[in-house]
């Protein structure tokens, strides 16, 4: 089920992410696609049926030690279909992935809907992780937002989550310097 997008499919991955997220949670057109040429950066889909075309997308940073889940999203018609527990399923049996603890960030669960996202993730096998953290504007002209860091394997202390906050903040946001620059 879980693929490599093909760069030709690109178009309807943004569309299905500017459908699934508030705007200050996604780049540019253009900022997104530019992150197909990073390295660490990787968009992998689901197809519905034979000729349906993608249904879901998630979008991955692969480091030494994590795996960094930035945008997950699955077409509103196909929501409670199971396709999203099976999508974090093979995603945790990649090859890239094993070995590795699998984190994202979600919004911290104040009503229905972010209860229920944040469930999704406990019942596939992530922890809530209730550390202080500040996801920084995603490009130039959005807000940053308060979110939580979920992650599999069990939740993590003080110390790795600081270690994780400073790889995103370097790798995937770009506002602290790497070191030795």
């Amino acid at each position: 089920m879980l693929e490599k997008m093909e760069r030709h499919d690109f178009d309807k991955v943004f569309g299905i992410m500017e459908d699934s997220f508030p705007i200050d949670e996604f780049r540019t057109y253009g900022e997104q696609k530019a992150l197909l040429d990073h390295p660490c950066y990787q968009i992998y889909v689901a197809r519905g049926q034979e000729g349906e075309g993608i249904k879901a997308f998630l979008t991955i940073w692969e480091f030494e030690e994590i795996i960094f889940i930035e945008h997950f999203a699955v077409e509103p018609s196909r929501r409670g279909s199971g396709m999203g527990s099976r999508m974090l399923g093979e995603l945790s049996e990649l090859p890239a992935a094993l070995g590795k603890r699998i984190c994202l960030e979600v919004e911290p669960p104040q009503d229905e809907l972010t209860s229920r996202r944040v469930g999704f993730y406990e019942r596939n096998g992530f922890f809530l992780n209730k550390c202080s953290y500040m996801q920084p504007a995603i490009s130039k002209g959005k807000r940053s937002i308060p979110l939580f860091i979920m992650t599999s394997g069990g939740q993590i202390d003080e110390k790795e989550f600081n270690k994780i906050k400073t790889l995103l903040y370097t790798e995937v946001y770009g506002v602290l310097e790497k070191k030795g620059r």
